[in-house]
């Protein structure tokens, strides 16, 4: 009996461990989660609606003067930078408010991966998001200028599509470190509205009323710095470096703080 035992344990343990589950199945199963729930579908299908929802108010209230692929990319481009961030915290909340982290965490006991596939559905989305939502621009444009006969403008360039493009994501990573670092979806939208409205309005006051802060204003504000990527402007160097800067501290490190406290914390 003895002998038949250790033969059993011993038939245990030359068994191969399992293979983990690849990154790729990971990231397809976050992609779907984002479109499984109503909720989510419909957040993601407002990127489409508002593009075309602003679109139609540029060809019916800009002058004829104003009908150029710059004044589609500004209207558009207002919303998607507040759609997209909430995309990126429902897309981390939704593990802590609906309860489904305990089986996500399960299945894939390290949960930086989990979150590092969640990652990369919300970059994909939102690139995809703003593709979309800029050949609507264009189309607009076209369909404009063929209706109030005026001539077709494009005047943004490649290097302008790309600044616009990093401006949105940059703007969806600040949405998607706040659901890290604060794991709650009503929590984490209203830190964001605080940050991109409130706090600029704070930053901005104090610029125009203390010089001192005026010339410290780019190397401590993140939405000041973002902001040259959308002022038609090729960015400096010094610019770049700003921006690098004040990533650093209000993006890099706050997600930092956050995802050690993914990693430690007791999910219930």
């Amino acid at each position: 009996m003895s002998t038949l035992t250790l033969e059993r344990g011993a038939a245990r343990s030359t068994r191969p461990a399992p293979a983990p589950i690849p990154l790729s199945r990971i990231v397809s199963v976050e992609l779907r989660k984002s479109f499984d729930t109503r909720s989510g579908s419909w957040l993601l299908a407002s990127v489409g609606i508002v593009a075309v929802v602003a679109t139609g108010a540029v060809l019916l209230f800009a002058p004829d003067d104003q009908i150029t692929y710059d004044t589609f990319a500004a209207a558009i481009g207002f919303p998607m930078a507040v759609i997209l961030p909430m995309i990126a915290v429902l897309s981390v909340t939704g593990e802590w408010t609906q309860r489904t982290g305990l089986t996500s965490f399960t299945l894939v006991p390290h949960r930086g991966r989990t979150i590092l596939a969640k990652a990369i559905v919300a970059v994909s989305v939102g690139v995809a998001s703003m593709l979309l939502a800029l050949a609507v621009g264009a189309l607009g444009n076209v369909v404009g200028s063929a209706v109030t006969g005026v001539d077709q403008v494009w005047d943004i360039s490649v290097v302008d599509v790309l600044d616009i493009i990093l401006f949105n994501i940059l703007n969806m990573l600040i949405g998607f470190m706040l659901g890290v670092l604060i794991r709650s979806s009503a929590g984490a939208i209203v830190a964001y509205f605080i940050y991109g409205f409130v706090l600029s309005a704070v930053t901005e006051a104090l610029s125009s009323t203390q010089a001192w802060f005026a010339d410290l204003r780019p190397w401590v504000d993140f939405n000041f710095a973002q902001g040259a990527l959308t002022d038609g402007s090729s960015m400096t160097g010094e610019q770049w470096l700003q921006l690098g800067v004040t990533g650093i501290f209000w993006l890099v490190i706050p997600l930092a703080v956050g995802l050690r406290m993914v990693l430690r914390s007791e999910v219930k």
